[in-house]
């Protein structure tokens, strides 16, 4: 890319905070973000609600794991049909189907717990359904954000998009652990449905310029003949394999997902009901998401020429919340550690984002993205089921302490590849303002 024009002088710091707030001047871009933020205000308190409503029913660590499993089974079985649907279609319509069928299903749920009438078996089946819904996102959502900005805003499009996200965790973490404590996880999960179809008028305001690239919105994108699914997939599939520092990525993030699933999402809630309650838990899980805001905050401001090398070695950071739930430490000590973990964790999903955006051609984005996902995801339901009964064997705290071994060894395991190393952020020529992308009436 040639060098385009400087705008005129101005000092460090003026041009640091235009830099950062950029990508809020593109009315896609906001309203891409807002439509995931409110989505995430309801998922913040979900995983609670739920907990605690599948522990209320059976008071059974193994029952948690079986529903929480069931949704993340088929989140990753449908991973790939998801990338290859975003890359097919107008990816912000993707997203507003997505949003209406897990409001649908989410508030079957919502009702089946409201009134007494839930079942293991029906649990099951509706997080099963729930996780077809969010896969058909996933990928539409990560690869819509480089569309939304101009190529130069893309890591402060990731660090503002993350941090709204995370934002609105912290308010529904922290809503989880009073609604469940004051009036029962029943009314948790019919905020989360009601978040989902929020989120979907949000969606439906997303608006890019038309182009015959996949995913592109517009006539162009309609007409443009595709190969089939399998044709597609493979071709998605070299992208992905062809770098390797993608697929190593990939791998070890594989293992550090089902632990940090297994011992955070599993046994967790399990020492909050035995230890300092839900609304302990509540606090935990929201420190853990504004150490995320934080670790944006950073992220807009610091920006390392070896990005992902900087990302990867922060992921040690996650085993921090494993080791204070094996030790047993006070709650506000756990908190500590959720707000470090988030923090560290967060430099790794900006530097990631932005690392995938910047090297992969945008057409194939998505794709990628259902392969990173379906790799990093697939051995997190094995892990769900299996903790209960590896805490019946072998005991809470030493799981625990094993799941933080793992996050620790894949981190090594990453910053050992040299391609991780070496990889550099690309930096563009300082340029104006550029006119906002998105029709003027998709304002947020």
């Amino acid at each position: 890319m040639s060098p385009q024009p400087s705008p005129p002088p101005s000092s460090p710091s003026e041009s640091a905070g235009r830099s950062a707030l950029a990508p809020l001047r593109h009315p896609a871009f906001r309203a891409l973000a807002a439509g995931r933020g409110i989505s995430l205000i309801g998922n913040g308190v979900a995983p609670m609600a739920l907990a605690f409503a599948v522990l209320g029913l059976t008071r059974s660590v193994s029952d948690l794991g079986l529903v929480v499993g069931s949704r993340s089974l088929f989140n990753v079985l449908f991973l790939l049909f998801g990338g290859v649907l975003a890359d097919r279609l107008p990816r912000h319509l993707v997203l507003v189907g997505s949003g209406l069928m897990s409001a649908a299903t989410q508030a079957a749920v919502a009702t089946l717990v409201l009134t007494h009438h839930a079942t293991m078996p029906l649990l099951m089946a509706l997080s099963a359904a729930n996780g077809v819904f969010a896969a058909l996102a996933l990928p539409a959502s990560s690869a819509l954000v480089p569309q939304t900005v101009p190529a130069e805003l893309r890591q402060s499009a990731n660090a503002l998009n993350r941090m709204a996200a995370n934002s609105s965790q912290i308010l529904g973490a922290s809503l989880g652990g009073i609604l469940v404590a004051a009036v029962g996880p029943g009314w948790g999960l019919a905020v989360d449905a009601t978040s989902f179809a929020v989120s979907a008028l949000f969606f439906l305001r997303v608006r890019i310029p038309a182009a015959g690239a996949a995913g592109a919105d517009g006539p162009a994108a309609a007409v443009v003949k595709r190969p089939g699914l399998v044709s597609e997939l493979r071709d998605g599939w070299t992208e992905f394999a062809s770098r390797t520092w993608v697929w190593m990525i990939v791998g070890a993030f594989g293992f550090i997902n089902a632990a940090y699933a297994g011992a955070v999402q599993i046994l967790g809630p399990s020492v909050a009901v035995r230890t300092f309650g839900s609304a302990g838990w509540g606090f935990v899980l929201a420190s853990q998401t504004a150490g995320m805001v934080v670790g944006g905050l950073l992220a807009l401001r610091i920006r390392p020429r070896r990005l992902l090398l900087v990302g990867v070695a922060c992921m040690a950071g996650s085993a921090l919340t494993p080791l204070g739930l094996g030790f047993q430490v006070p709650v506000y000590a756990l908190a500590l550690a959720g707000f470090v973990g988030g923090l560290c964790a967060e430099q790794f999903g900006v530097a990631w984002e932005t690392s995938l955006q910047q090297e992969i051609p945008q057409a194939k984005l998505a794709r990628v993205y259902s392969y990173d996902m379906l790799g990093s995801f697939v051995a997190i339901p094995v892990a769900q089921v299996a903790t209960g009964p590896l805490t019946q064997a072998l005991g809470s705290r030493a799981t625990l302490f094993g799941a933080a071994g793992v996050i620790v060894a894949g981190t090594a395991a990453m910053v050992s590849v040299p391609d991780v190393r070496r990889l550099r952020a690309r930096r563009a020529e300082p340029v104006a303002e550029p006119e906002p992308v998105g029709v003027a009436d998709a304002t947020a």
